[in-house]
């Protein structure tokens, strides 16, 4: 398993932190390559400028100014953002990292000739995962759409190998956490992981 991890918090005593670490923590126990992509404290840029706009179709020119971001998603076959949800969707920094990284010819195949339609890219990525916090609660978020989750685990993930193996936690009612709560959450993250890893399925066989 080669993992990207894909972080993006402003704050590193953040609680989003500490489920990027029980993510890594779980990467690791799996024996899996990891890769970590922590957005803010590389100071990434969000910006589509005029240009990269420009050259946005010219394969593979395109990739110049994210180069080694894209090198990354080609190595990766398991895809993972930690995040946190605001105003129902990703952090523009987030959103800023998919607008210039997951390119034509990256993520996927512009129309042709043979197809009316784009095409997938990324059909190395076997497992998709998603792992956020929600100041609102499940039902408004549902209500609302989930714009985040669908963004990734659809949007992304109809990019992606199929069928692949997903996984997704959110801590809703963040504003109202308490420690409890947090701690529960985290167990549930570790136990997602062990489930997408497979390392759940090697613990339980028989010695």
């Amino acid at each position: 398993m080669r993992a990207l991890v894909v972080y993006c918090h402003p704050r590193e005593e953040s609680f989003t932190a500490a489920v990027r670490d029980t993510v890594l923590d779980k990467l690791k126990e799996a024996g899996a390559e990891v890769r970590l992509l922590d957005l803010y404290k590389r100071g990434f840029n969000p910006i589509l400028t005029a240009e990269e706009h420009r050259g946005y179709q010219n394969c593979p020119e395109n990739c110049d100014p994210v180069a080694d971001d894209v090198a990354d998603i080609r190595w990766c076959d398991t895809l993972i953002f930690v995040y946190p949800t605001w105003w129902y969707g990703l952090p523009a920094v987030l959103k800023g990292w998919l607008d210039r990284v997951l390119l034509p010819d990256v993520a996927f195949l512009m129309p042709n000739e043979e197809s009316d339609t784009i095409r997938p890219g990324l059909q190395h990525i076997t497992h998709l995962g998603l792992f956020t916090t929600c100041g609102a609660s499940w039902w408004l978020t549902t209500l609302v759409g989930a714009p985040g989750k669908r963004t990734i685990l659809r949007g992304v993930g109809l990019l992606c190998k199929k069928p692949h193996k997903t996984a997704f936690a959110a801590h809703y009612l963040m504003d109202s956490s308490t420690a409890h709560s947090r701690q529960k959450h985290l167990e549930k993250v570790a136990r997602k992981m062990e489930r997408f890893t497979g390392r759940a399925q090697m613990k339980a066989a028989p010695a």
